[in-house]
């Protein structure tokens, strides 16, 4: 049995010891982290600066590309640094850092779309109740009960996860702390108790998701009997891609979470950490702005009104 040991540091995933794929893997991380950024950037600016995005579904949109923006800024910075440096170091608290806020800011991610679904469905199905539940009161305290649950998620998984007693190395075999990866290092029995937080988020996780199922079965049915064709194209456009994007992001955390741990990490899970942790940042900015003519009509007034102070500023210089 290996004897127990203090972490004060653990060794990330490199991709490679070839300095040319650690650049590569630096430019390809840049290019999502900058896609993500941008993304969510413009979002968060045309609905603060646009009075006419102030309503209830561009306010919770708002709430999304923040968190996304966030959840990506928790794991791709210090990767991309690492590979520019030829390191593979995160200290204790910077791993413990990571695991509070990539869970934190995740699982409020995924209580903002679920919050979505209930929007979509009061709007598609309880038409006439809309104003009512739907109101300036009701809406912030919905979002604020996603940031609020996302704390007290994380904390719980956070203390369980340090808690334990590692005494397999400090080597994680991912590209940031992620929670089954620590668990690999924990001494023989010692990580029961987040093993139970880790079933009891999963059947919380898999309650909501019946109910998201449930929710869009109600509200498919209602889309089938909008009479215009154009009426169920519009609704089908925009719902089918949210619930792609909360399947993908649940199917995936599932499969991280609940596969059996083993000694050696497969390239399968590299690239499911990578579709549940960057892929949803990216992809939101995109399902839900491009798409939608009020979001793309406000983003084009905020480019072409930065363009134009741009222009007065120089034709005044």
């Amino acid at each position: 049995m290996s004897n127990q040991t203090t972490m004060t540091e653990f060794l990330l995933l490199r991709v490679s010891d070839v300095r040319e794929l650690q650049i590569l893997h630096f430019v390809v991380f840049l290019v999502i982290y900058l896609a993500a950024l941008v993304g969510n950037l413009l979002i968060i600016t045309a609905v603060a600066l646009n009075h006419h995005l102030h309503t209830p579904l561009y306010f919770f949109l708002m709430n999304l590309s923040i968190l996304d923006l966030g959840s990506i800024s928790v794991t791709l910075p210090k990767s991309m640094l690492n590979s520019l440096m030829n390191t593979r170091l995160i200290s204790y608290s910077g791993c413990v850092a990571q695991v509070f806020f990539f869970l934190f800011l995740g699982s409020a991610d995924f209580a903002v779309l679920t919050i979505m679904v209930y929007y979509r469905y009061v709007t598609i199905c309880q038409p006439l109740h809309y104003e009512r539940v739907m109101n300036r009161g009701a809406c912030v305290q919905m979002a604020a009960s996603a940031w609020i649950s996302g704390v007290l998620f994380s904390a719980l998984h956070t203390v369980s996860t340090f808690s334990i007693s590692f005494c397999g190395g400090n080597t994680v075999d991912q590209f940031f702390c992620d929670v089954p990866q620590l668990l690999k290092l924990a001494c023989s029995n010692s990580y029961l108790s987040e093993t139970r937080v880790i079933f009891f988020s999963v059947v919380l996780l898999l309650s909501w998701f019946v109910l998201i199922i449930v929710s869009y079965g109600q509200i498919f049915r209602a889309v089938l009997r909008i009479p215009s064709k154009q009426g169920r194209h519009k609704a089908f456009s925009t719902s089918l891609p949210h619930l792609t994007v909360i399947s993908l992001l649940v199917f995936t955390a599932f499969f991280a979470y609940l596969k059996p741990l083993s000694s050696t990490t497969s390239g399968l899970d590299l690239v499911v950490d990578v579709f549940y942790s960057m892929v949803p940042p990216v992809l939101n900015p995109i399902i839900y702005s491009m798409r939608n003519k009020e979001m793309k009509s406000a983003l084009r007034n905020l480019i072409l009104w930065r363009l134009f102070t741009k222009n007065e500023r120089s034709i005044f210089l």
